[in-house]
């Protein structure tokens, strides 16, 4: 009688230390995402665009507008959408942390919340992407290159020369 007990407390704590070594985000939502694209443009809506979305995990295609399942990852996505006739989309959408990494950290220990964090199951895009054709939005802006040394600053608009 005393064996049966041991055998079952032996059994759950296997099954426990199991459930430590993977992520709660991993096992809860996975460790992919589908998200909607529209393309839009000042006139409206624009449909049948082509579009490409890149992140750290890989490379993914859809027509506008459309859903593409992806790979959930800390890196931001980035967007490019193109149709003839209209001057190409760019934008930028960032991955955020999910409520239940904090959780994980707590229940789950540092394995589990690593586990999460390098298969991307820790993070999410938002569900709708909107990439407007001709503009660039969210990407990181360009620093203007410096002038050489030496070379003179053109003077503003209206200002006399000394």
């Amino acid at each position: 009688m005393h064996q049966p007990f041991m055998r079952a407390a032996l059994m759950a704590a296997v099954l426990a230390g199991a459930a430590g070594l993977t992520g709660c985000a991993s096992i809860v939502s996975g460790t992919s995402q589908v998200v909607s694209v529209e393309t839009l443009h000042p006139s409206g809506n624009v449909a049948g665009a082509t579009c490409k979305l890149e992140n750290d995990k890989g490379v993914y295609y859809v027509t506008t507008p459309g859903t593409v399942t992806v790979h959930r990852a800390y890196g931001d996505m980035n967007v490019k959408c193109e149709k003839p006739g209209y001057d190409a989309g760019l934008a930028t959408f960032k991955s955020s942390t999910k409520g239940m990494m904090a959780g994980n950290i707590l229940f789950g220990g540092i394995i589990g919340a690593g586990v999460d964090a390098s298969t991307g199951a820790a993070y999410d895009y938002p569900a709708l992407f909107q990439v407007v054709l001709g503009q660039q939005a969210g990407m990181p802006a360009v620093a203007p290159a410096a002038a050489p040394a030496g070379a003179a600053t053109p003077a503003p608009v209206g200002a006399s020369a000394p």
